[in-house]
């Protein structure tokens, strides 16, 4: 089983991950642990690059978490059986992200690079809000569902997202 998890910043795609991955009992991979370094420092692209190619190279079973278009994107597409698509509200995004922040304040969340302690600034709702959002990243999901339609699921809301674990929970 490979599952790719995609979609915008506080949508909970690093959670559902954890779920999936835990459900299935494989290994999970989330972006953000190999984008930042401690104190949010980020990772040089070569060894980014080389970080996944190591893991797909080297699991039969995953969970991956996270856009990151530089990063085996179309293999990761490729390559998985199930492709989630989580394009939740600009504003509950905000909201989750908001809340995730309160949970973790001042500690480093399990998703997360080791000494990133969780943070929540102008620059990252920003992100939230618009910056994350533009049209080539509306165009690439648009592709990928147009391409790998028969794999892929798209959950918009907490209700959809609920009824999506219930449905393979049983």
């Amino acid at each position: 089983m490979k599952i790719a998890i995609v979609g915008y910043s506080g949508s909970g795609k690093s959670t559902l991950a954890r779920k999936l991955a835990e459900l299935y009992q494989i290994d999970v991979f989330h972006f953000d642990t190999i984008q930042f370094l401690p104190d949010w420092a980020i990772r040089s692209e070569d060894e980014k690059k080389k970080l996944t190619e190591d893991f797909l190279d080297s699991h039969d079973s995953w969970v991956i978490d996270g856009n990151y278009s530089k990063l085996f994107y179309e293999r990761r597409m490729a390559e998985a059986d199930i492709i989630i698509f989580l394009l939740f509200n600009r504003f509950s995004c905000l909201y989750r992200a908001y809340h995730r922040y309160t949970q973790y304040k001042n500690e480093t969340r399990p998703d997360m690079a080791e000494g990133c302690k969780e943070k929540f600034d102008f620059e990252f709702a920003k992100w939230i809000l618009w910056d994350g959002r533009t049209k080539r990243a509306r165009e690439r999901y648009r592709g990928i569902i147009s391409k790998y339609g028969e794999k892929a699921i798209v959950i918009k809301n907490q209700k959809e997202l609920d009824r999506y674990i219930q449905s393979i929970s049983n």
